[in-house]
């Protein structure tokens, strides 16, 4: 055992060197660097040393050494935010995959709570959402699995599949006396990131569900379908990101440039890093991959003017929050729905070694007027949780060990306004629960969509109010 851990020691005497012959290069080639680099924590890594050989040791069955680090990477970056992850080979290719459209599973992004897999929220149109799983919903079983024990990773990796095969999920829901139980079938998840229709005349409904690599080409495409469809001059724009989980930041941008004027602030970031400290603008710079073309120069020029209405809830959350922050900031639209999310940090995927990756946390968010989106979200102009079926109680504030707002001063208004809004939901939820215990999935843009049906509204009262005061105006 002696030997054993001397052996130990001295192979992380060589880590522990090696990084620090590492670091010692990288501070000659910047001197930032040297000045922020701290004393290595040696007896916390002896003390791992010690718990890694006690566990080759004396563990009940033998472990591989690479599941004990890989484990061990896990934990550090899960101990930080709900947000921070390793990812081996396999997710990390899911991942690069998943942000161009198409990727297998479910349809649904989670997290970990308590030892159970939370959902934070069913993607539009994936086998996930037809089958009524709802944000909230804590998944206890997988299969005959008792999730309880298993890591985030695992339980993905159990949810994931060839496609066309079955899969039962069990659940527990506020509200519901006895779990649930789903049995889905699992399928590639191919997402239109934008869909688009005329409502009426005049008025153009234009839906983002995820922001993914096109999806700036994708909006130019529908608005330019839209206006070549209109038979009437444009009147009004419906921007409806209701239950999208955000996605790409460029992206986020380039739908924000499309409504807004050359050179506008989006969003801009706060970090550690130089590199975590950026203003994003209403520029192809900030929003165009390579040396592609500008696929928002020949838009028609009414789209950066007509009124809008942005539509959102508690299942908007990270990009679509920027957008809404973004139009709301630069009084370029209304924002009507309940609020939002609240993730309003970055993560930047860092490529290591193996094909391997972390998805780190390195900065928050701000809108254009220096509001953290962080734990808190975008409060609408327009306030309606009444129309929001799902009635959201899940927030960024609710997950375990989310980071902080970063504007402590406003933190505890932030907090009981959240509260508040909760408290509301959480009454909201249980009328809608007593009318109808077997809720379906709404469609945003039927004829069943109570908020959109508002939204068209205000927009034609706001026409009416403008066309009232030109006359007025004329007649004087």
């Amino acid at each position: 055992m002696h030997n054993f851990m001397k052996k130990i020691s001295l192979v992380f005497a060589g880590v522990i060197a090696g990084i620090m012959v590492s670091l010692n290069f990288s501070a000659i080639a910047d001197k930032e660097i040297k000045e922020e680099l701290q004393t290595l924590p040696i007896e916390e890594l002896r003390t791992f040393s010690q718990v890694f050989g006690r566990i080759k040791s004396d563990y009940v069955e033998p472990v591989e050494d690479k599941k004990l680090i890989t484990e061990a990477i896990n934990g550090m970056l899960v101990g930080l935010d709900p947000h921070s992850a390793f990812l081996d080979s396999e997710e990390y290719k899911e991942l690069q995959i998943g942000t161009q459209g198409e990727f297998g599973g479910l349809g649904i992004q989670v997290t970990m709570e308590d030892g159970l897999v939370k959902v934070i929220s069913p993607i539009e149109d994936t086998p996930a959402f037809r089958a009524g799983v709802k944000t909230g919903d804590l998944i206890i079983k997988i299969d005959d699995t008792a999730v309880k024990g298993m890591t985030l990773n695992d339980a993905i990796k159990r949810m994931r599949g060839k496609p066309d095969t079955p899969i039962t999920l069990t659940v527990i829901r506020e509200g519901e006396a006895e779990p649930l139980t789903f049995t889905l079938v699992r399928a590639i998840i191919k997402i239109d990131s934008v869909k688009s229709k005329l409502i009426e005349p005049g008025y153009a409904y234009v839906r983002i569900t995820q922001f993914q690599e096109r999806t700036g080409e994708n909006l130019a495409e529908a608005i330019t379908k839209l206006y070549s469809g209109s038979k009437v001059p444009m009147k009004g724009l419906i921007l409806d990101l209701r239950n999208d989980p955000g996605g790409l930041l460029n992206s986020a941008v380039a739908v924000s440039a499309a409504f807004l004027p050359s050179n506008a602030l989006v969003v801009y970031t706060e970090g550690r890093t130089n590199d975590a400290k950026m203003q994003l603008r209403a520029n192809p710079e900030y929003y165009l991959r390579g040396s592609g073309r500008d696929f928002l120069a020949n838009l028609p020029q009414s789209i950066k003017t007509i009124p809008m209405v942005t539509l959102v809830n508690g299942g908007s959350a990270s990009a679509s929050e920027i957008v809404a922050g973004a139009l709301q900031d630069h009084k370029r639209s209304i924002v009507m729905g309940s609020q939002t999310f609240g993730k309003g940090s970055v993560q930047t995927i860092l490529p290591l070694s193996n094909n391997t990756a972390i998805k780190l946390t390195t900065a928050r968010y701000f809108t254009p007027n220096g509001q953290s989106i962080q734990a808190k979200g975008i409060t609408p102009d327009i306030l309606d949780e009444e129309t929001d079926n799902d009635s959201r109680l899940l927030r960024e504030a609710d997950l375990n060990r989310h980071l902080s707002n970063g504007q402590e001063e406003k933190t505890d208004k932030a907090a009981a306004s959240d509260k508040k809004g909760a408290q509301s939901s959480k009454r909201s939820k249980n009328k809608a629960d007593k009318k109808q215990k077997k809720h379906e999935p709404m469609e945003f843009g039927s004829s069943d969509d109570l908020l959109l049906a508002k939204a068209v509204s205000h927009l034609k009262s706001m026409a009416q109010k403008s066309k009232h005061k030109t006359a007025k105006s004329t007649q004087s």
